[in-house]
């Protein structure tokens, strides 16, 4: 597999639901988190600014394994408590990219995910297609042999 984008996501106080467990609908925002650095600072640093400009998702698809606990026992006074996660892209298709998550909770696999995403003309206020330094990106995130 082509390498995988890591990202290390700061759990906040907040995420937490009445069991003090990172509540289901925040794993989305998690995952928001790692993609936005992917596609925005990530592909900003290889020269494509594009998809700064107008992506939308068109699906979510998200698989809880176990549940994630804000363990202050991993905190300390200057860092809470992180999870990792792991995104690459999984299909690149015309108009539409899909891109697949592993999100850790120490060494242990707590959430997986996909998301469809759709890079979309905010002007004209309609999808466009991938361009092809966006591809270019895009294949750099994808397993050996290209995304299926």
């Amino acid at each position: 597999m082509a390498d995988r984008f890591v990202y290390h996501c700061t759990l906040r106080w907040s995420d937490l639901d009445a069991y003090g467990h990172v509540n289901n609908a925040r794993f989305l925002t998690l995952y928001e988190e790692a993609r936005v650095a992917m596609m925005f600072a990530g592909g900003r640093a290889w020269g494509v600014d594009s998809f700064a400009d107008g992506v939308v998702i068109r699906r979510h698809e998200v698989d809880y394994l176990r549940p994630i606990d804000y363990a202050l026992g991993r905190a300390t006074a200057e860092a809470a408590p992180t999870v990792r996660i792991e995104l690459w892209v999984e299909q690149i298709r015309a108009g539409s990219f899909t891109v697949a998550y592993e999100l850790y909770d120490g060494e242990v696999l707590a959430s997986t995910a996909r998301s469809v995403l759709v890079p979309f003309d905010l002007i004209a206020k309609r999808p466009r297609r991938i361009n092809d330094d966006e591809r270019t990106f895009l294949l750099s995130y994808a397993p050996a042999g290209g995304p299926g």
